[in-house]
């Protein structure tokens, strides 16, 4: 009966281990789709935030050109 039971729980020790490393492996791969330097979510987001940047400054330069231009036309 105890030879039963002791089995159990050695049993059960060996599924939380198992566990254990499948859960290691995947924070392993999430903290490399976050932190990753060329391809993590930091990455991508720091790609946005400068293509934001860029294309605010490209829509102000258009937007002022558009305005000169009709401010132009209609002096002319």
């Amino acid at each position: 009966m105890i030879d039963g039971k002791f089995d159990q729980i050695m049993q059960s020790m060996d599924t939380i281990k198992e566990k254990q490393e499948e859960m290691a492996d995947d924070i392993s791969q999430i903290k490399t789709a976050v932190y990753d330097p060329d391809s993590g979510l930091y990455a991508r987001s720091r790609e946005l935030e400068s293509w934001k940047s860029t294309s605010s400054r490209l829509i102000w330069i258009l937007i002022t050109a558009v305005v000169s231009l009709g401010v132009a036309t209609v002096y002319k």
